[in-house]
């Protein structure tokens, strides 16, 4: 069992080398060894951001630190020896190799950089079919709302970066007293009418639509990789009616709600909870959002990996391929 372990992690890391460009040469002890170039480095724990500089080490810190990795996964001293021989072998048939610390993971974890997959529903996940001001304004015209859309959006974004007031939590069970407070300093109408028909509408899957358009197919092959999935939202109690409505909800292995849990993102508490409900220890899982501070600041205060949507990856797709899992493979072949 041993051996097939470590002969599995070699073909792992095998098959994440790359040829580099501009081969590196690091000196130790005044002869020039090969050595890797490790891009988005982060630590173990998922705890920094990938760094723009390349941090480069020699070939025999690479086995080193893929052995350091699995010291806590119960694998045995033969095959930990079995892999830096290994290692050493493979890196002899090549001249100069990279890469980069997703490709560790993955070859030091059976062909997966990470068991579970965290996901911010509105801005990631979900997107408005249009924008709020619009939206304020046109509906907002027959309740006597003459703003234009750019003051709504300024007005908007004042007062929801406003600390608030009536509770530590924003969104409590509907929101609706956090959302009527938003809607009357962004448009000047506090016209109980207006505010229900804006509130009900962004109940409906017509305000709302999934932007991947491959995000049905590649959770799927997530899920049947192995990869346990949950969506960590700031939302108030109609994200599980919405996500239902929209069909997307089936996705997903579990929802951890700020309104449910009593926790809002970067508070480490809501991403933890939905760690714990997947059965995962929170090194063990990666959150995707487009928020730095909520998302990304809040994910690794929890000891979660986390990537920025729209900076780190910019598809499914791409969240998936990091991990490891090939969308377009049959999971049967």
């Amino acid at each position: 069992m041993a051996s097939k372990n470590s002969a599995l992690l070699v073909r792992g890391l095998c098959r994440c080398l790359k040829r580099s460009e501009t081969p590196s040469v690091n000196k130790i002890g005044g002869d020039p060894q090969p050595s890797f170039e490790v891009s988005r480095w982060t630590k173990m724990c998922g705890t920094h951001a990938r760094a723009a500089p390349i941090a480069t080490f020699p070939v025999r810190s690479a086995s080193s630190l893929i052995m350091r990795e699995q010291q806590s996964r119960g694998v045995s001293s033969s095959a930990k020896q079995a892999v830096a021989v290994q290692t050493s072998a493979a890196v002899i048939d090549y001249d100069d190799y990279s890469f980069d610390y997703d490709c560790l993971r993955r070859a030091a974890n059976g062909g997966l950089s990470h068991k579970a997959l965290l996901v911010d529903a509105a801005g990631t996940l979900l997107i408005p079919s249009q924008p709020a001001a619009k939206v304020y304004r046109e509906i907002g015209l027959k309740y006597g709302v003459t703003s234009s859309e750019k003051e709504i959006l300024a007005r908007y974004r004042w007062a929801y970066a406003q600390p608030w007031s009536q509770s530590r939590l924003r969104y409590v069970d509907d929101g609706r007293p956090f959302w009527q407070y938003i809607v009357e300093q962004a448009t000047g109408c506090s016209d109980r009418r207006y505010f229900e028909e804006l509130y009900l509408y962004y109940t409906t899957a017509e305000a709302w639509h999934v932007g991947d358009r491959e995000a049905g197919k590649v959770f799927t092959a997530l899920r049947k990789a192995g990869v346990k999935l949950a969506v960590v939202s700031n939302f108030d109690t109609r994200l599980r009616p919405l996500m239902k409505d929209l069909n997307c909800d089936h996705w997903f292995d579990t929802l951890a709600v700020s309104a449910e849990v009593e926790a809002e993102k970067p508070n480490p508490t809501i991403f933890l909870h939905a760690c714990e409900a997947l059965g995962v220890k929170p090194e063990d899982a990666v959150h995707v959002g487009d928020d730095r501070r909520n998302d990304i600041w809040g994910a690794r205060d929890a000891g979660c990996d986390a990537w920025l949507w729209g900076s780190d990856v910019y598809s499914f797709r791409e969240v998936a391929e990091r991990i490891g899992v090939d969308v377009d493979e049959d999971p049967k072949s």
